[in-house]
């Protein structure tokens, strides 16, 4: 590849903290994001499932109360992601025509959706509010983030399901790389610890019913995992060609060196158990980063605790890297943050540019008895990685057999 890519801002609100600072020392700190539920509707509707990675700072906290009410819960995310990020990156000066977003949601605007029926079915249609499909429709975050930022060189919004938000971080490489932007904000957001939502994976036991311990819940890899825990949040990434960054004295957090999307076509929630279609998507975005396997040294998984999931992307990962896996260094964050569905990738890539910058992976919690089935080198507490230039993945897969996967290099000057 001979155009560089690379990061020159990030932004984040998660169950962890409601910046990327505070969210990346809070993980490094072996702290969990995971508590219990005190809405009301847990006990009205008798929700099953009675915890979650909540926001750690409300949106109302940080937004304005006009900003507040016209945007989803995810929009809301959206834009106090993007907004640090854009600040972190300096607020690069570049023509609006050669900026653009990718930025992505798995849901979208559920909380607005499903108020607005009730609205409907209990005041009549007057009383439906007028901004209600801008604030439901999936696009909404990344027309939030780019109306803010006077993006327009494209605002796009990749959703597929829970890796929405990587395929929108490779989207945002393809577009740098084709030349036709300098500036791409990128990322994903989702609010979708409702009533309905968590009744529905619930119901198909997708969830941890681990209520009296919800912090202990969320088991990546561990034979006792029984299902994810819903997080909710935002993330975004300012990425950027190197030339355009160099030229304007950016600070450089890494280099983002190769993204790839595949799919399944085996079954509309599981995962294909041979990893036929994750491994191609890993050996796709290791081959745009024109970097060999033996480059990698940590890995941000998937690993979303469920019984199925976990070991699917460990017969992939074992697919792709052979006997190196040994040597790479898996973390699995969302034991901490909970998933955080379409939004879960845009924060684990800002979890593996970090890991790289500060030459450290991030722990993985509650991992106590390891499925002896899963032969992963897990860090369970931060393990220093090694000096020089060093390369990492970051993973995420979703319903509908959905693959993608980002490739960071440490940038070195």
């Amino acid at each position: 590849m001979s155009r560089k890519i690379v990061v020159t801002g990030i932004g984040a609100t998660t169950p962890l903290g409601g910046d990327a600072q505070s969210t990346w020392r809070a993980l490094l700190a072996g702290e969990s994001g995971i508590s219990t539920l005190e809405q009301p509707w847990i006990e009205k509707y008798e929700v099953p499932v009675t915890f979650a990675g909540q926001a750690k700072v409300a949106a109302n906290q940080i937004l304005t109360p006009q900003e507040a009410k016209r945007l989803d819960p995810s929009s809301q995310f959206a834009l106090i992601a993007a907004r640090e990020a854009w600040a972190d990156a300096g607020k690069p000066d570049v023509a609006p025509e050669r900026l653009a977003v990718e930025f992505a949601t798995g849901i979208g605007g559920v909380w607005t959706l499903l108020d607005a029926f009730e609205t409907l079915q209990e005041r009549g249609p007057r009383r439906v509010l007028p901004m209600t499909v801008p604030m439901l429709m999936p696009n909404g975050p990344a027309a939030a983030v780019g109306m803010d930022i006077a993006a327009r060189g494209g605002v796009r919004t990749a959703v597929s399901a829970c890796a929405s938000s990587t395929e929108a971080v490779a989207n945002a490489l393809d577009r740098l790389l084709s030349g036709a932007v300098d500036v791409v904000v990128a990322g994903g957001c989702e609010a979708a610890i409702h009533p309905l939502p968590i009744s529905a994976f619930a119901a198909m036991h997708a969830l941890s019913k681990k209520n009296d311990t919800p912090a202990s819940a969320s088991r990546p890899y561990d034979v006792n995992r029984d299902g994810f825990v819903m997080g909710e949040g935002g993330a975004a990434l300012v990425l950027e060609t190197e030339e355009h960054a160099l030229a304007r004295g950016a600070k450089i957090y890494a280099e983002l060196a190769g993204g790839a999307v595949t799919s399944d076509a085996h079954h509309i929630t599981a995962p294909d158990p041979e990893g036929t279609g994750a491994a191609r998507a890993v050996i796709a975005a290791l081959k745009q980063a024109e970097a060999s396997i033996q480059d990698v040294v940590h890995i941000n998984a998937h690993a979303t605790s469920t019984p199925v999931g976990d070991i699917a992307e460990y017969v992939a990962l074992k697919r792709v890297f052979g006997d190196h896996l040994q040597n790479i260094v898996v973390s699995a964050t969302k034991s901490s943050t909970g998933h955080l569905l379409g939004g879960a990738g845009a924060v684990e890539a800002i979890f593996t540019i970090l890991a790289l910058k500060e030459r450290v992976a991030p722990p993985t919690l509650n991992l106590d008895d390891q499925d002896p089935e899963i032969v992963l080198d897990v860090a369970t507490s931060p393990r220093k990685l090694p000096d020089g230039p060093i390369l990492a993945i970051s993973n995420s897969f979703g319903f509908g057999g959905h693959n993608a996967v980002v490739v960071f290099r440490s940038y070195e000057g």
